[in-house]
């Protein structure tokens, strides 16, 4: 009798001899590439207000970005602050992502932390939980 759970929204058989944890095990859990980027737009927020870095335009030529990406990148740091928090604690489980930069962005064009809130785009599927403030999934 083989047994079959639902990891990440796919279900996976439990091979012989293999037990449910050692399953889960062999995942391979990475943060969320949204997470590891607002990580580093506030650092690089933190470096600029520090003096550490002149401006955008200079973190921009010492990152190897444009200035339009660079901008796009600190913008997350305008996200409610419980998003944030929400968001730096995304994984990305056997490459999967949660929640895309582009739909993000998205977000970031409100500016009312309540709206963003709302924002369809940051319902996260039925294999993820919700983000916080978003209204609850029908059933």
């Amino acid at each position: 009798m083989s047994i079959q759970i639902v990891v990440n929204g796919e279900d996976r058989a439990v091979p012989e001899g293999q037990t449910i944890l050692g399953l889960l095990h062999d995942l391979r859990i990475d943060p969320a590439r949204v997470a590891v980027t607002l990580a580093h737009a506030h650092k690089i927020r933190q470096a600029i207000l520090s003096g550490e870095i002149q401006n955008q335009a200079d973190a921009a030529r010492k990152l190897g970005l444009t200035r339009a990406r660079l901008s796009q990148i600190l913008e997350m740091t305008n996200l409610a602050p419980d998003l944030q928090e929400e968001i730096l604690f995304l994984e990305a489980i056997d490459g999967r992502e949660p929640l895309s930069g582009r739909a993000l962005r998205g977000v970031l064009r409100v500016t009312a932390w309540d709206e963003q809130r709302l924002d369809s785009r940051l319902h996260r599927s039925s294999t993820q939980p919700a983000l916080p403030g978003a209204p609850p999934r029908p059933c």
